[in-house]
């Protein structure tokens, strides 16, 4: 059986505040992936994401799909 990560690792780098919200890029560790944001609201979205996905592909790998 496979090892399941339950855990995901983000770095985030706050580049720029203005207008009351952060603009900056977060790097997703576990995959390499790096994407810009322009906002806090931004930022949580995508951190979302990249977790929502993996629990998906942890659940079709369980699954057998």
């Amino acid at each position: 059986m496979e090892k399941r990560h339950d855990k995901q690792t983000f770095i985030v780098k706050i580049s720029n505040c203005q207008n009351g919200t952060w603009q900056g890029r977060v790097i997703w560790a576990d995959e390499n992936k790096m994407q810009h944001f322009r906002s806090a609201l931004e930022l949580l979205r995508l951190i979302d994401d990249a977790t929502k996905a993996v629990s998906e592909l942890q659940v079709k790998e369980v699954s057998g799909e």
